[in-house]
């Protein structure tokens, strides 16, 4: 595996999104839901940017939202710098699970910065209906942990990479807080397919 400088984590329920997500991220595609099977474990890619001037190069870890694979997806959290944890607007229960992981991370990885992201909100366009999650509820639980909260959607690209600019950004200012400011970021071309670390994923 190639050096990294911030370690990215995504959580959640499975069927929310995360690996669409990622893919979006990495090769700017979306080849539909119904292309991926379930994560098995944790899925592995790695793509650089640029902030400000510098280089970024960010490893992102896609775990295993079945339960089963739960205790697995604890070996990935494990010194990330940030997690993203991901809910579907069209999803109740998938906001249920959020919470018990951002509990869990404030516990074991208290300094891992935590981003909330809905996914799917394409679903929303023209019939609000779809939306399951109460969007006050959300916002107020973000201002209370605290964590950025993000709505995204990896269907037309959404915000997608607004929201890991915002955590590049985040880790930068952490790290160096005499840069005087950050111009706008150039996502340069050299993304990895991601890739299974555990099992072969289709």
């Amino acid at each position: 595996m190639s050096r990294i400088d911030l370690k990215v984590v995504l959580l959640g329920k499975e069927y929310c999104g995360k690996t669409s997500l990622v893919e979006r991220f990495l090769n700017d595609r979306f080849a539909g839901e119904n292309r991926y099977q379930n994560t098995i474990g944790a899925a592995y890619g790695a793509r650089t940017v640029s902030v400000g001037g510098k280089e970024l190069t960010l490893g992102v870890w896609d775990t295993a939202g079945s339960e089963r694979y739960e205790a697995m997806s604890r070996m990935y959290y494990r010194n990330a710098k940030a997690a993203i944890v991901c809910y579907a607007v069209n999803d109740e229960d998938s906001w249920e699970k959020v919470k018990a992981w951002v509990t869990e991370l404030k516990k074991h990885e208290p300094s891992c910065t935590i981003y909330i992201c809905a996914t799917k909100i394409d679903l929303l366009k023209g019939n609000n209906k779809n939306r399951k999650v109460d969007y006050h509820n959300t916002t107020d639980y973000a201002d209370e942990v605290p964590a950025k909260l993000m709505e995204t959607s990896s269907k037309v690209g959404e915000n997608i990479f607004d929201l890991f600019q915002t955590i590049a950004k985040d880790y930068l200012e952490s790290k160096a807080n005499s840069l005087e400011s950050y111009q706008d970021y150039v996502y340069l071309d050299k993304p990895t397919k991601l890739r299974s670390c555990c099992a072969k994923q289709s």
